[in-house]
């Protein structure tokens, strides 16, 4: 299982063509407390970087981006009635989306964990 990373803080857990997609602590962090949490419909795909998902925080409302291409599996349900989950776990019970990956390719155009770090400064 490996976790790669965008520069929009997002994150993507992969384990064979299966990706579960969240967002960053760093990103809970800038949103403030998380009020609704929206997916696209299973079996919906996607183009890196589309919209798949969407968040809303006391602050604002965000997309989440998908960080590779492919379809949606499965969306944590949980998060309807609870979307306070994300910011008490985002790496954890707080995840988003699971999807199928298109192409494994893509994860190369992804950052690491200390590449992610670094772009935080």
């Amino acid at each position: 299982m490996t976790t790669y990373f965008t520069k929009d803080h997002e994150w993507i857990r992969v384990e064979g063509d299966t990706g579960v997609v969240g967002i960053t602590p760093h990103a809970v962090d800038a949103l403030g407390d998380i009020v609704f949490f929206e997916s696209q419909p299973v079996g919906t795909s996607f183009s890196r970087g589309d919209a798949m998902a969407v968040v809303e925080s006391v602050k604002a409302a965000s997309d989440i981006y998908a960080p590779v291409s492919g379809e949606i599996i499965a969306f944590n349900e949980a998060l309807t009635d609870a979307p306070e989950t994300i910011n008490a776990a985002p790496e954890g019970d707080g995840w988003m989306v699971k999807l199928r990956i298109a192409d494994p390719a893509e994860l190369g155009s992804l950052l690491d964990a200390a590449g992610y770090q670094a772009t935080l400064g």
